[in-house]
Order: C-alpha cells, then structure tokens, then sequence
C-alpha cells in the first residue's frame, strides 16, 4: 500500500500541475478563432475533466473504504460518512467546471 500511495502522490502533484498549466495557457490564448488554440482549449477542457475524474476516484476508494469500516463499528455515523463521501466525489465536479470554463472562452 505504501508503494501505491506513494507513486499516486506524485502522478496527482504532477496531474495538478499540468492541469494548472494547461488551464493557465489556454485561458490567456484562446481569444480568437485561431483552429490551433481551439484545439489546444479543447485538449485542456479533456485533460482537466479526465484528470479530475481520475483523482475523485483514488479519493472516493479512500474515503469509501474508511466509511464501510466505521460504519461497520458505528451504524449511527451514516450522515457524516456520506457528506465526506460526497466531498470526495465533489473534485469531479471541479474538473467539470473548469473545462466549461475553458470551453466558454473559444469562440
């Protein structure tokens, strides 16, 4: 596990990083009707949906797993188990918002 943790750190730093620069660089680019920058908004738009995704997920297993075994000890935890749940899966709607973001400046 310690493995796993540790290269998933580093790919979701470097995923982050990447997912800035690219929002960064296609937001300051993508005024006009230039075809190369309405196809680099659109890479952008999928990187920042797909990497979103993929860090709610390893969020979600994490979160998830915790919940089932403190409900497993307290049933009564049930609310607060789902709102952090809820919170985990909340990054996708991040990356959601940012690539409409993205895709709202090509014109």
């Amino acid at each position: 596990m310690k493995f796993f943790e540790k290269v998933f750190g580093k790919f979701l730093q470097v995923a982050l990083a990447l997912m800035a620069f690219a929002f960064t660089f296609v937001w300051a680019q993508t005024t006009g009707t230039d075809p190369a920058n309405v196809g680099k908004a659109f890479y952008a738009a999928a990187l920042s949906t797909g990497l979103a995704a993929i860090a709610a997920g390893i969020a979600v297993a994490y979160v998830g797993t915790a919940a089932v075994g403190a409900l497993a000890e307290k049933p009564e935890l049930t609310g607060r188990v789902l709102i952090f749940v809820g919170l985990a899966e909340g990054i996708a709607i991040y990356g959601l918002i940012t690539a409409i973001m993205i895709l709202a400046r090509v014109q």
